[in-house]
């Protein structure tokens, strides 16, 4: 009787066993899910990572294009440093006509005497504007774009109508001491080869209107 009790209690305790078994894998299944969650946690982190850096280009882009527009000026622009001034006193730096910075336009610019005095003028139209109110000119100069230099205006070449803005009217008319400078300009600017007194003449049309 007792090995049969012995043999039935070691039976229950198999069974038991068997199923005590079972029931901790059943535990262990949630546990696995919430490895899975933990795992995708870093993911998530990365993404404001990503969109910092857009933000970074973008904004590096933006600075990139407002220094390039601080840095942009005017074909007739130099540096004052560079610059030929032959007035005196506090408008030295202005057309003695219309009173434009002459640094500023620089490259389109003229110089005479009136009255025994300098004075320069930003461009032909000043200049003969200035004539026009009666001034009588000594010894004429323009700039010329190549060397920034004065040379008297019978012996440059001028460029005239090119696609670089002129001053002081919708016609340009850039001066050069060489021909093949001006040719240079006109080959990559476009306009027309003139000497002075064409250039003079297209210089009055804008007072004919």
């Amino acid at each position: 009787m007792f090995k049969k009790l012995s043999l039935f209690s070691i039976s229950l305790l198999l069974l038991s066993g068997c199923s005590s078994s079972v029931h901790p894998t059943k535990k262990v299944k949630p546990i696995k899910s919430t490895k899975t969650v933990k795992v995708t946690k870093p993911v998530k982190v990365t993404k404001p990572v990503k969109v910092s850096v857009e933000k970074k280009s973008l904004q590096t882009k933006k600075s990139l294009k407002k220094d390039k527009h601080a840095m942009h000026v005017m074909f007739q622009t130099v540096l004052k440093k560079d610059a030929i001034l032959v007035q005196k006193g506090a408008a030295k730096e202005s057309c003695a006509m219309c009173g434009m910075n002459l640094i500023k336009f620089y490259k389109t610019s003229y110089k005479a005497k009136v009255d025994g005095k300098n004075v320069q003028y930003c461009s032909l139209h000043c200049m003969a504007d200035a004539v026009k109110h009666g001034a009588e000119l000594e010894n004429p100069m323009v700039v010329d774009v190549k060397s920034l230099k004065f040379i008297p205006v019978m012996e440059a070449y001028y460029v005239v109508g090119s696609s670089v803005s002129g001053t002081m009217s919708r016609v340009s008319k850039y001066a050069f001491k060489s021909l093949h400078d001006a040719k240079l300009f006109q080959r990559k600017y476009g306009g027309k080869i003139v000497d002075f007194q064409t250039a003079w003449n297209i210089a009055k049309k804008d007072f004919s209107k």
